[in-house]
């Protein structure tokens, strides 16, 4: 029999290329759930932020210290967290996060103190989590 020759992979091979993308999943998928809470948390921020301006508004043009999270154009909750806002000088507008078990019920917070400077703080206990600029 003129050139009969098996084409195909070898078993070696098909191993060999198995163990490659078993290595590549087992990097890429702890990087991407990292990446997805950090997400959560970012998007729970980005939700409280737009109520900054109303904060301050109500309070330095208005005069009012008395207000809830419907006032400044915030839900009490969305699909990433419950709002909670504590009018006044020394205020905050916060989030308490749901989503992923490991940063669920975490609180990420604007805080407002007494010269009107805004500052974000969290209780996420790992830096690769939390959102950009937020502090423990």
């Amino acid at each position: 029999m003129k050139g009969s020759r098996n084409s195909g992979f070898t078993l070696i091979e098909l191993m060999i290329v198995v163990a490659i993308i078993a290595i590549l999943a087992a990097i890429a998928i702890p990087a991407y759930q990292d990446y997805n809470i950090r997400a959560q948390a970012a998007a729970g921020l980005a939700e409280i932020s737009s109520g900054r301006s109303a904060f301050e508004s109500k309070l330095l043009a208005e005069g009012i210290t008395s207000y809830s999270t419907a006032d400044i154009g915030l839900p009490s909750s969305t699909a990433r967290c419950a709002i909670s806002i504590s009018p006044g000088d020394s205020g905050y507008i916060r989030c308490q996060l749901t989503g992923n078990p490991i940063i669920s019920g975490k609180v990420v917070t604007l805080q407002r103190n007494s010269s009107g400077h805004w500052s974000c703080v969290t209780d996420i206990a790992s830096e690769k989590h939390r959102p950009e600029g937020c502090n423990p």
